[in-house]
């Protein structure tokens, strides 16, 4: 038993006045003389000793009735937990991910949860509620009743540390209070680690139960072919159990439907759809499906933007064909010139500009080069493996960044290591190859410095990097490489032409660092803006300005998944677009087990039963002041009744 008002207890301490005054009472009994002594003396005996219990039976009822009021007064309670009466801090984290869209047994999970949050929680009790986007602090049911009704849903979810990181921020550093963690989750298979206690903190993981886990998204896009006339688009949608029912696939330019397909997934889980579209054309895309489940994954956005090649220039003293291969329309511009006709001043029209094996590379095409380089151009350097050329080549690298040619080496090697993490190479290859068919060099020079991408045999550099600008190590010749009919070429190329301008994808992912580049020539000082329609305000994204290009970078936003549009003032640039990732469509949850100082339920409402329960408070003072009333009526009794 605890008292909310123990100091008056001291007050017990006056129950010893009543008794000092009984036993010090001082009258005394006067004695009067009869003829039969004997019998007087027998009634004398009688009556004292009555009259002295009566007086002790009075006193003890009136000390009890004393003692139980002042009990009552220090209020006497008991509790089922002894943090009962502690001050609560509670802090709850509302999952409000894409995945809290599906069904639970009162509707989606998100709804279902606010709901039983309002229902659960005394409307005047504090606490801090956050999100995956938002926090609420030190609110009350009844202040904050519509900003929860109207908690939108978003893309990104907290991962379990971030969410025990934030929560341990926002508790105090108070040791007497007792600090509350509510975890509100579907709690999705991720692959990302369990919730992990905190310190002195009571752990609640509520994770509902889903209904139903059957929900079908459109997963990704791809470009699977291509004619001078037409482009091959494939859609793949996902199920997340075995179907043998077709799923009607739509795709729209805009609002105008341009075609619809049959997604046909014969008892398997994956499904793929082709569509035909127009080449070259711009389109502003979506693939939608009709799907009550999870709706966020029923449209894929996307877009296709014609007219924007990369220009490619070659300066060339030695047979370009090979590059005029590789580097073709409409993806790529590709102009070769011998070095004694390149116009200085056209320099900052192009993207990429190649050295084929020229024999003498001067200080002025360095100096171009290098302004050429900063200004986001990228220079991939073929020499002319000479003595003669060797102490102009490293002028010409000294200039473009910290590589070197040291010493020219004769004999054949062999390029047989592929750096697989370089970005040129990200989706070439499926695995690491190690049985290819092995290029050859007949004379080198031994090149040192930057991120090497390929290696000969004896980890000497065949190719390297560093900024942007791409060396080799041999010219490419017929006479000094098979190189040119390796397998290896192409990619190697292609990929390094793509990235001197990096035009969007079909589309990009949202909550990602997303880097493109918009070809056109701003006047200094301006900017591009990026907007989803033309009557909202338009996003001033993060953008480094170049002589022919503007690099942009979205991390942040935007949020929602959509087309958008990137211009100039009025004046229409290109389209982009960005879809939610689609990790939330995957209905797969985990099992939880049960962990020290961390408790899991699948109920709000009957975490907040057991909640009260412990809190619950049973105060005593009614039934000590029934006491006190009773000692009173036992102390008239004696008074009346006992004689």
């Amino acid at each position: 038993m605890q008292f909310r008002h123990p100091e008056l207890l001291y007050a017990l301490f006056l129950l010893i006045i009543p008794i000092l005054v009984h036993l010090f009472q001082l009258r005394k009994f006067k004695k009067e003389a009869f003829t039969n002594v004997a019998f007087l003396e027998k009634i004398n005996i009688q009556t004292r000793k009555s009259n002295q219990l009566k007086k002790w039976l009075t006193l003890l009822s009136r000390m009890a009735a004393l003692a139980m009021i002042i009990l009552a007064f220090a209020q006497p309670f008991y509790t089922n937990t002894t943090s009962a009466t502690k001050e609560k801090e509670t802090v709850i984290y509302l999952d409000n991910s894409f995945s809290m869209q599906a069904k639970g047994k009162a509707g989606p999970l998100l709804n279902q949860s606010i709901q039983e949050l309002l229902s659960q929680i005394p409307e005047d009790t504090r606490f801090t509620l956050f999100t995956n986007t938002d926090t609420y602090r030190d609110i009350t049911v009844k202040s904050a009743r519509n900003t929860l009704l109207q908690i939108p849903y978003v893309a990104p979810q907290l991962p379990p540390v971030a969410i025990s990181l934030k929560a341990k921020k926002i508790f105090s550093k108070n040791p007497t209070t007792e600090k509350r963690l509510i975890i509100v989750s579907d709690v999705q298979e991720k692959g990302q680690p369990d919730f992990e206690p905190l310190t002195d903190v009571s752990t609640y993981i509520v994770q509902p139960e889903v209904a139903t886990l059957k929900n079908i998204s459109v997963d990704s896009l791809y470009i699977s072919g291509s004619s001078v006339n037409s482009l091959k688009l494939t859609a793949l949608l996902s199920s997340n159990e075995r179907r043998e029912t077709n799923v009607p696939v739509s795709i729209f330019d805009r609002d105008q439907l341009l075609a619809k397909g049959t997604a046909s997934f014969e008892d398997q889980t994956t499904a793929s759809v082709d569509f035909e579209v127009p080449a070259p054309a711009n389109i502003v895309g979506r693939i939608a499906i009709e799907d009550p489940n999870l709706s966020f994954d029923n449209a894929l956005y996307f877009s296709l933007n014609s007219g924007i090649p990369v220009n490619v220039l070659s300066i060339n003293e030695a047979d370009d064909r090979f590059l005029s291969k590789i580097f073709t329309a409409p993806e790529f511009t590709y102009t070769g010139v011998r070095l004694s006709n390149f116009d200085y001043s056209q320099i900052n029209q192009y993207n990429l500009i190649i050295l084929n094996e020229l024999v003498q590379p001067s200080a002025a095409l360095a100096n171009a080069l290098r302004n050429f380089s900063s200004n986001g151009g990228v220079v991939v350097i073929i020499p002319s493996v000479s003595e003669d050329a060797l102490a102009a080549y490293n002028a010409l690298l000294t200039t473009l960044g910290n590589l070197q040619f040291t010493a020219m080496q004769d004999g054949q090697r062999l390029v047989t290591t592929i750096n697989y993490d370089h970005p040129i190479y990200n989706n070439v290859f499926d695995k690491a190859i190690r049985n290819f068919q092995y290029p050859s060099v007949q004379k080198s020079y031994r090149l040192s410095g930057g991120q090497h991408i390929l290696n000969y045999e004896d980890a000497g550099v065949f190719l390297t990097t560093t900024a942007s600008v791409y060396v080799f190590a041999a010219g490419l010749n017929s006479q000094n490489t098979n190189f040119k009919n390796a397998p290896l070429i192409v990619p190697t190329l292609y990929n390094i032409g793509k990235s001197s301008l990096q035009l969007p994808q079909l589309y990009l992912l949202t909550n990602r660092s997303n880097t493109f580049d918009v070809k056109v020539t701003l006047p200094q000082d301006q900017i591009v803006t990026m907007s989803q329609t033309s009557d909202e305000q338009p996003l001033i994204p993060l953008q480094q300005q170049f002589s022919n290009k503007v690099s942009i970078t979205t991390e942040a936003f935007p949020k929602k998944a959509a087309n958008y549009s990137i211009a100039y003032k009025d004046s229409l640039l290109q389209q982009i677009s960005y879809n939610y990732d689609r990790s939330e469509s995957s209905l797969r949850y985990k099992t939880l087990e049960p962990r020290e100082n961390m408790t899991y339920t699948s109920s709000l409402s009957l975490l907040f039963d057991t909640l009260k329960d412990a809190d619950e408070v049973a105060a005593l003072w009614k039934w000590f002041v029934i006491f006190a009333l009773l000692f009173l009526l036992v102390e008239m009794a004696i008074l009346k009744f006992f004689k």
